[in-house]
């Protein structure tokens, strides 16, 4: 494995952060909770509030907010994210407790043998088309449980954007920043303890479209931190946890792998998973065709593992093979440079992206701050 990766450490991933939150909730996940932010919630805080920033890894807040601002200047901890360093892997791992081998969103896109399908989950599309699938189809093979369904302790909202599918007690849509941090101060005021679950998909898509180092990135990412210091400073008997899925790196080149004819031959199906971190299925005859065809043209770049040496080596959590593992195909190419493989000709062209081990893309912040 590449020296320049970053391996999922789970004593001190974002894994962590949902079983502090759990722990004190009174419904447990039995991973390890990250210390610092379990013996701050014993404070016993009226409100708990946990916001999700898409994309926000440490790289980014380095890149582009001074050390002095409202959220560089409350980082407790920097911890590691999931492999792959992906929204989908990444955020079902915040919502459920649990580790990739054990809620299988292993990535942006599945292959699924029962239907010879790639699907993108979140949408239900096919991927190479984006044409639907069967509704629900994602959630009846992959069934993704909040680790706060049951809980007692607390009155449980979530604040989430209207494109977001679900039909959640206590669900409050945002339309834009500013009423997500409405719907945030509203429900803080209400009588008895709550616990708001929040999700922003910025600065995410702002480094997809212009990179991480632009000036929109910029903007964006300030944006977000002033807001958040307006709103801490309307809170009382608060305690504010932010965190992010991943990080993002500066795109070098888009590899449009799709066009790779020879390679394409020799698969049993399309490329899938995500365009920094690929898996291949691989026809019967043709592996040690097909790694010596990788290394030569591409080998530079990516890294290509067996999926089970990522799980024996404990990448997905809990060091199993689960009945997740199938999902990952033969091979998988993990980036070690700038580039990203598009599977199909309706991939994004993106001037910045993540999904890889690289430092970019796994490091991320744990920043909390209260007020009784």
């Amino acid at each position: 494995m590449s020296t320049s990766f970053v391996k999922p450490d789970f004593d001190r991933n974002i894994v962590g952060i949902t079983a502090a939150m759990a722990e004190e909730m009174g419904c447990p996940t039995g991973k390890s909770s990250i210390p610092s932010l379990a013996k701050e919630l014993q404070k016993g805080y009226k409100n708990v509030v946990f916001l999700i920033l898409d994309g926000l890894g440490t790289h980014p807040m380095e890149v582009n907010l001074p050390k002095e601002s409202f959220l560089s200047g409350n980082v407790k901890e920097v911890l590691t994210t999931v492999f792959p360093s992906t929204t989908a892997c990444a955020t079902t791992s915040f919502l459920t407790g649990q580790y990739p081998m054990e809620h299988g969103w292993l990535g942006w896109s599945l292959y699924f043998e029962e239907i010879k399908k790639s699907v993108d989950l979140f949408p239900e599309t096919e991927s190479s088309t984006r044409i639907p699938i069967e509704k629900g189809f994602v959630k009846k093979n992959l069934p993704a449980v909040p680790f706060y369904k049951g809980c007692k302790e607390r009155r449980v909202s979530l604040v989430v954007p209207k494109y977001w599918d679900g039909d959640d007690e206590n669900r409050y849509e945002w339309e834009d920043f500013e009423g997500l941090l409405a719907h945030i101060e509203n429900i803080c005021k209400q009588d008895g303890k709550q616990f708001i679950y929040a999700y922003f998909d910025q600065p995410d898509g702002v480094m997809h479209r212009f990179g991480v180092t632009s000036p929109e990135a910029k903007a964006c990412i300030q944006t977000i931190d002033r807001g958040l210091e307006k709103l801490f400073s309307r809170l009382e008997d608060t305690l504010l946890i932010i965190s992010a899925d991943h990080g993002q790196v500066d795109v070098e080149e888009n590899i449009e792998l799709f066009c790779d004819a020879e390679l394409f031959s020799m698969l049993s199906a399309p490329p899938y998973l995500d365009s920094r971190a690929t898996a291949f299925r691989v026809k019967k005859g043709c592996k040690n065709k097909f790694r010596k065809y990788f290394a030569d043209n591409y080998g530079k770049d990516f890294e290509l593992v067996p999926p089970e040496k990522l799980i024996r080596e404990n990448f997905f959590g809990g060091n199993f093979a689960g009945k997740h593992a199938a999902l990952l195909g033969d091979y998988i190419a993990i980036a070690k440079t700038d580039k990203v493989m598009l599977h199909h000709a309706l991939s994004h062209h993106f001037l910045g992206h993540h999904a890889s081990l690289t430092a970019g893309e796994m490091l991320v912040p744990l920043i909390f701050i209260g007020k009784k």
